[in-house]
């Protein structure tokens, strides 16, 4: 039985998730992208989306190895094809080592199908970024420099250092092992139906990855040319293909809502649930409740689908802190562990994760560096295992997450104290987190000892000498190019130094002891005083980043000058109607310059402060006011939410510099930095002397307006989102680049569990 009849009677799994959703988004907001969430054989999250502006398909298998197949469909016209589905369910199966899912998928009119691209999503990603699907459908989809650099690398050795490369990657001739770098498309025909299989073995021959595209014979007719295929029906009429995509890579293990969730927030549900007045609450807490599932495996968090299907450290660690009142107790040990296993030798916390063929193509840029500097028995090694996964320590402040979310782990009184003990000595758990403090502890040593603000914990600098936006605003120019972050230093460092006092008490009551050597953790376990006075310098750090601004006039107007005029008479109207502040402005600054100067963008980042501690109302007040002033003062828009950052009060190259790269700029409004501020703000309610009296009202008045503004919008629940103005108005748009299902998005649904606790709404 050939594939369509086989989807006609085993529709064996309907999506897990599907984007837009009819009642809870809005189409027109996604602009022709449509797209299914799938679990296979294994539990693992398995995505398809369509582009309709592009005419690319894109799947992304959510396993051990982060792949994706790809290709682009256009009309006979060369003009994207209106691809949708012809089904609702998909087929899932398992054999030996491969997995697989099938589906359907139909167009109105012919189409030719191309620039096939099987293999790391990351590499999917790249080839989208570089706008290679607007390329002629037969042109090479994406080559990678890095493995083309190889082989030229190969030819030129002798030919007995030749073979011995070559050997390790499992051909004889360079001819065999350049035939890799593309996927081999083959067309295959019965009387009754037809198949092109198109499929791509791994660089170094040890995975495979399979696309499959099946018609019937008596329907439609496929014609293969080079490395396109084009689909007609000859009685005219939709054009209908079954879609089959297996692999051969490892699977993880899938953690379930009973493993995630917490006997409070199954209560919490069930209520919800039992709600019918408002049944699309229950469809939304639903939808993000899968989507947590679709993220948690035992091995790890994933970040996001599709864009971030792979480990990131600090969207793990952050979610923790934010889930905790949702999560089940043992959930935090899954993060925990992760974090460690792929710990630094120094002791610091991997960002990324590379898997397969991004792995192999960052393992072929190192083989290239090592033969050039003539290392040839190094370079062997590397080839041995190409798809050896490769971790980036490049960001600084998920090395200060991870002692606070350990902290609270080992603070839990709901975790018994064997289960404690036997976490930590398993998989050297526990000489890898000390291997962190002592890291930790290291890095805020200078300013302890000599609290000036060039002794903060900085950035590193990239090869052009700029300094790496290594905290979470991760874009190029996210920190507004500033050495000295707000975020690590005010808030993570301090609350860092503090987690290490807690995790030594606790490791004393555990009746563990662990070998300190090094300096000053070692001081600070003798000597509990001395901890308590790197604390107290570092508590001070936040007076480096204080800016007061008296006039707010002069240097809005100016920026306001500086926008395009459709914008500037939009923020001229808002200015008129809100009036000017009436006292100085006074915030944090995102970030310090090389020379410890401030750089006085308005930022979002205080919020995390309200998650880690209680303040009281006016501390609260004190660091949540410029959040909640009117942009462009402040960062609050009626209708949007509150913008990531306001650069008004910097300069013109700043201002260049967030239009050029948009992704944290005061264009965008992040779902994460939402949460946070809403679960803070609920945090501090709750934690009030009289959490329903009048003194808790203003803080109540800024998280009711958040929910206000960012249920208007129509995005609340998207990665981030952004704004265009048309005939005078602020429109919400859907960021270009968001995720669909994202980690820290869906601490949303801590939220709404703060949020029903206080008794709001």
């Amino acid at each position: 039985m050939h594939l369509l009849a086989l989807l006609g009677l085993l529709q064996a799994g309907t999506p897990v998730l599907e984007f837009p959703e009819p009642g809870l988004d809005d189409p027109a907001a996604y602009e022709g992208y449509q797209t299914r969430v799938y679990q296979d054989a294994r539990g693992n999250a398995f995505q398809v989306y369509l582009n309709r502006s592009t005419g690319r398909v894109v799947h992304l298998w959510a396993d051990a190895a982060d792949e994706s197949v790809g290709f682009t469909a256009r009309d006979s016209g060369g003009t994207p094809a209106e691809l949708a589905w012809s089904s609702s369910g998909a087929v899932v199966a398992a054999s030996g080592r491969t997995r697989s899912v099938s589906y359907s998928l139909e167009d109105p009119s012919p189409i030719t199908l191309g620039l096939f691209l099987l293999g790391s999503m990351r590499v999917e990603r790249d080839f989208q970024y570089a706008r290679r699907d607007s390329l002629p459908l037969d042109a090479p989809s994406f080559p990678q420099a890095e493995l083309t650099k190889l082989i030229d690398h190969l030819a030129r050795l002798g030919a007995r250092e030749r073979a011995r490369h070559l050997s390790l990657l499992g051909v004889q001739t360079i001819a065999a092992l350049r035939a890799r770098l593309s996927p081999q498309v083959t067309l295959q025909r019965s009387d009754t139906s037809w198949v092109v299989r198109v499929e791509q073995v791994s660089f170094d021959g040890k995975s495979h990855l399979w696309l499959a595209l099946e018609g019937d014979a008596r329907e439609t007719v496929p014609a293969l040319a080079g490395g396109t295929v084009t689909i007609r029906r000859p009685a005219g009429g939709p054009v209908r293909i079954a879609v089959r995509v297996t692999t051969d890579a490892p699977a993880l293990t899938p953690l379930s809502r009973a493993d995630i969730f917490n006997d409070d927030f199954r209560r919490f549900y069930e209520t919800v649930r039992a709600d019918s007045a408002r049944p699309e609450r229950f469809r939304r807490l639903e939808r993000e409740v899968r989507g947590m599932e679709l993220l948690c495996y035992g091995e790890k968090l994933m970040a996001g689908l599709p864009n971030f299907a792979t480990y990131f450290g600090r969207d793990m660690l952050m979610t923790a802190l934010l889930m905790e009142p949702v999560w089940a107790p043992a959930m935090p040990e899954h993060v925990i562990a992760s974090a460690l296993r792929k710990l630094s030798p120094t002791g610091t916390v991997s960002h990324e994760e590379a898997l397969g063929g991004q792995a192999i193509r960052e393992h072929a840029a190192e083989y290239n560096r090592l033969v050039d500097a003539g290392r040839l028995a190094e370079a062997r090694a590397v080839l041995r295992d190409l798809q050896a996964v490769r971790e980036n320590y490049v960001m600084v402040d998920d090395d200060f997450q991870l002692p606070v979310v350990a902290a609270r782990y080992l603070g839990d009184p709901r975790v018994s104290a064997a289960r404690k003990r036997g976490f930590l000595l398993e998989e050297r758990r526990l000489a890898r987190l000390v291997s962190n403090l002592a890291y930790v502890a290291r890095r805020a040593d200078a300013y302890a000892h000599n609290p000036i603000a060039t002794n903060l914990v900085d950035f590193p600098r990239d090869p052009e000498g700029r300094w790496i936006s290594a905290s979470w605003r991760d874009s190029r120019a996210g920190y507004g190019g500033g050495r000295f972050a707000m975020d690590v230093n005010v808030i993570w460092v301090p609350h860092a130094l503090e987690a290490i006092g807690t995790i030594l008490d606790a490791l004393q009551q555990l009746r563990i002891t662990p070998t300190i050597r090094a300096e000053p953790l070692a001081s600070f376990a003798r000597d509990r005083a001395a901890l308590q006075q790197a604390i107290a310098a570092w508590r001070g750090a936040e007076r480096h980043f204080r800016v007061a601004v008296g006039d707010v006039g002069r240097p809005v107007g100016d920026r306001l000058r500086w926008l395009p005029l459709a914008e500037r008479q939009y923020w001229d109207g808002v200015i008129q109607r809100s009036g000017l502040p009436a006292d100085t402005l006074r915030f944090l600054a995102l970030s310090l310059d090389e020379n410890g100067r401030p750089i006085p963008i308005v930022n979002t980042d205080p919020a995390m402060l309200l998650l880690l501690e209680p303040l009281g109302r006016d501390r609260t007040l004190e660091l949540v006011g410029p959040i909640m002033l009117p942009y462009p003062w402040g960062l609050f828009v009626d209708d949007l939410g509150p913008l990531v950052a306001n650069d008004a009060y910097t300069t013109r190259e700043v201002w260049e510099r967030f239009r050029q790269d948009p992704y944290h700029s005061p264009t965008v409004v992040w779902g994460r930095d939402v949460n946070a501020l809403l679960a803070g703000l609920a945090q501090q309610i709750a934690s009030a002397p009289s959490p329903s009296g009048a003194d808790v009202a203003p803080l109540a008045n800024a998280l009711q307006r958040t929910v206000t503004a960012v249920d208007r919008s129509g995005l609340r629940h998207a990665e981030l989102w952004s704004y265009r103005i048309e005939n005078g108005r602020l429109v919400p748009v859907r960021y270009g680049t968001s995720s669909d299902v994202q980690l820290w998005s869906l601490t949303d649904l801590a939220v709404q569990f703060a949020l029903d606790r206080i008794g709001r709404p």
